[in-house]
């Protein structure tokens, strides 16, 4: 097996008396796509919040390409190619969508931030800019206002904008959330796409998006892993079907 990319080894959080991420021991591999899933309150926000920078555990390590990054901070481990997709769509609405993901191109080089106007005068922030776009099947909406975009567009121009950071790892939370059913194709089309081009962490309650795209999926329950494997081993394990699947499996 290849070496991991992201190794979390025990990491706990607790709130008080409430323990929201419990020993949790996780790997993601190179070019895989890696789902976590888990009932509400299963602690998978935590602790993707703990992987991306957000949140500090109060106990273990977090390893990116063999290195410690528990305690760096979320723009360290960013330019280290560990990028997040958020939850709730964060976009700049009044600019358009091809300006968006400039911003991030030109944050990503190290240029200094400036407000631009005409995107064509700007060619090497918006060429590749246009390229992540395309990747995410947005292009033909580059010079739309982003808050003129549908809420799954929305998302696919978050992931465009984390695309722009040259992510070695991409922590995706809850692509799927708000999307109707042909945004919901859409969105689970471009995954798709992306596995393999990249290695994928993916937080998500439609199951069926799941269990077509992971390569693995580990199940968080009151803060534990209680399985990892295959999707199909995943699926058919007993302790996963009573604790979580129930029907759905």
């Amino acid at each position: 097996m290849a070496e991991a990319l992201l190794r979390l080894d025990r990491l706990r959080k607790a709130y008080g008396a409430l323990v929201v991420t419990d020993d949790v021991n996780l790997e993601v591999l190179p070019g895989e796509l890696h789902a976590v899933i888990g009932p509400n309150g299963a602690g998978k926000t935590t602790l993707i919040h703990q992987i991306s920078g957000l949140a500090a555990p109060d106990a273990g390590r977090i390893l990116f390409e063999g290195e410690d990054i528990t305690r760096l901070a979320m723009h360290e481990r960013v330019r280290r190619g560990l990028a997040r997709s958020f939850q709730i769509t964060s976009i700049l609405p009044g600019f358009s969508a091809l300006e968006n993901v400039a911003l991030a191109v030109q944050a990503r080089s190290g240029s200094s931030f400036r407000f631009f106007g005409d995107a064509s005068e700007e060619p090497t922030l918006n060429e590749p800019a246009m390229k992540f776009l395309d990747t995410v099947s947005l292009a033909p909406r580059a010079h739309l206002p982003a808050g003129l975009l549908s809420h799954g567009e929305k998302r696919q121009l978050e992931l465009a904008i984390a695309l722009a950071t040259e992510p070695k790892l991409l922590l995706l939370d809850e692509p799927l959330a708000g999307t109707g059913h042909e945004e919901s194709v859409r969105v689970v089309a471009m995954l798709r796409g992306l596995k393999g081009r990249y290695s994928l962490m993916l937080i998500e309650h439609d199951m069926d998006a799941v269990f077509a795209l992971a390569d693995r999926v580990s199940v968080l329950v009151y803060g534990r892993v209680i399985a990892t494997g295959r999707a199909e081993e995943v699926r058919a394990n007993a302790e996963v079907r009573s604790a979580y699947l129930g029907e759905e499996a």
